[in-house]
């Protein structure tokens, strides 16, 4: 156990770091919860694969490291080493530069198991160098989590590893890095290496997330529903043998947001700030909002929001001419298959009056819905935390969910409303429950509204449980 003054070492291993590089809420939980812990006395440091779009000039980028060699199969591959602090934090995030890998924009381009093996292998071949030696290693989904295998190799890499913990946090458990089994050329590795790797391979493949889950010393979900629910053969994406035969070292840990950036109050990109004191005012946004959008102001009818990545998780297909039907408004914002772009798009077509959707990424636009709608749909399949009901809380916009994963630990009756089938008939009868209070109880929805706004989303508790798994981990 460490004294009580020294600060735990903790080295974060992700392809996604917000505000560096985001793609999804990966980025957001990464940028966001190591400041948290830094405030716990914790010496947190951050490493991503360095991407060719990334702004070197904006984010004070500096080269400290050249031509750092990295065995592959059959040959050298050589990594210089930049470093830069998270924005506004003093948290040091170094980046791995490689042409071959890393050149891309998207960093989800190209061969993604073999990229992000790549990645991990030379994590333990820069940390020597750099002279930061981690107690803990915290993995964050399919892309890193070969390094709680690769860390095992005894010798292989350096004898300073020996004691470090590795934690291995699931994001969302559908993203599972599945390879042939020649991948592991890339790390120059046999399968001599892979702990029980009959439990997981199917067709002679290797799954990364499997890797993550048999070899990390402790496994974390984003929320304790979805802990639970990955047991099942509903939820497990065909994981669920290997995650209940690890279940005795995985918990859920739900995700926090950025409160000083979600709030009212304060943000800079609404058409007029407010809090729980002075919510008239957010109807101030909710008629700016209609106008932008291209309809009459109309402060009375109830404006439905929806902002989402297009995909199947996010049960789109609830969506339907019927709903239609119902009393209010529909704004959805997002991008994703084009199935499901095509069938909105066509719906905003049939009914300008009732739905308009915005296919395009547009973080202006969804901060003025958060803020202008009077409802925020997240009908999800299934959602291992999701982070748009929590931020529409804390703009007083009454969140409808369907009762899964972290929906369903951050919305309860006093807060939201949730419905458990996941069938349009569902949607449409919470929907229908949700306008009635609107309508015929103001006082009601207020009091709904404010409970939302009071609710305690911030990174603290969070910090507080990884701290905790930390501290186990290290006994």
């Amino acid at each position: 156990m460490k004294n009580k003054e020294e600060k735990i070492k903790i080295l974060m291993a992700s392809a996604e770091i917000a505000p560096f590089v985001k793609v999804g809420g990966l980025g957001d939980v990464v940028g966001s919860l190591p400041p948290a812990l830094a405030k716990l006395n914790c010496d947190v440091r951050l490493i991503i694969p360095k991407y060719g779009n990334l702004d070197t000039k904006k984010f004070k980028l500096k080269k400290i490291l050249s031509q750092i060699p990295v065995k592959t199969a059959g040959r050298i591959e050589s990594v210089n080493v930049w470093q830069a602090e998270l924005p506004g934090q003093k948290i040091i995030t170094y980046f791995l530069e490689n042409k071959k890998y890393f050149s891309d924009s998207n960093p989800y381009s190209g061969n993604n198991s073999e990229k992000f093996l790549f990645f991990s292998l030379a994590i333990l071949y820069v940390l020597p160098i750099l002279e930061f030696v981690p107690e803990i290693i915290h993995c964050h989904d399919f892309h890193t989590a070969m390094l709680t295998d690769l860390i095992k190799v005894e010798n292989f890499y350096s004898p300073l590893y020996q004691k470090t913990k590795t934690l291995y946090t699931i994001h969302n458990l559908n993203y599972q890095g599945k390879s042939p089994l020649e991948i592991l050329k890339t790390g120059n590795l046999n399968t001599s290496l892979l702990n029980s790797l009959s439990t997981d391979a199917r067709n002679g493949d290797i799954n990364f997330m499997a890797q993550g889950i048999l070899n990390a010393d402790w496994v974390n979900t984003v929320s304790p529903t979805y802990a639970k629910e990955i047991k099942t053969s509903v939820y497990g994406a065909h994981l669920e043998r290997v995650i209940r035969a690890n279940q005795n070292k995985i918990s859920g840990i739900l995700n926090g947001i950025d409160v000083n950036f979600f709030n009212p109050a304060k943000d800079q990109f609404i058409f007029s700030r407010y809090d729980k004191n002075s919510l008239n005012k957010k109807i101030i946004n909710k008629t700016k909002l209609q106008k932008k959008l291209g309809w009459k102001a109309n402060s009375k009818t109830a404006l439905v929001g929806l902002i989402s990545r297009f995909t199947w998780q996010k049960g789109l297909d609830l969506i339907t001419e019927k709903l239609l039907t119902q009393n209010c408004q529909f704004v959805f914002l997002g991008t994703g298959d084009k199935k499901y772009e095509d069938s909105l798009s066509q719906l905003a077509k049939k009914f300008p009056e009732k739905i308009k959707v915005i296919t395009a990424f547009d973080s202006t636009l969804a901060q003025q819905i958060y803020a202008g709608a009077d409802i925020m749909l997240v009908p999800s399949r299934y959602e291992p935390c999701g982070l748009t009901q929590m931020i529409a809380m804390r703009y007083g916009t009454v969140p409808l969910v369907r009762a899964t994963g972290g929906l369903a630990d951050t919305v309860d009756n006093q807060v939201g409303f949730k419905f458990k089938d996941f069938s349009p008939s569902a949607l449409q009868r919470t929907l229908t429950s949700a306008l009635k209070i609107y309508y015929k109880k103001p006082k009601q929805w207020k009091k709904i509204q404010i409970a939302g706004m009071k609710k305690d989303f911030s990174w603290n508790k969070s910090a507080k449980e990884y701290l905790k798994i930390y501290k186990q981990l290290l006994k």
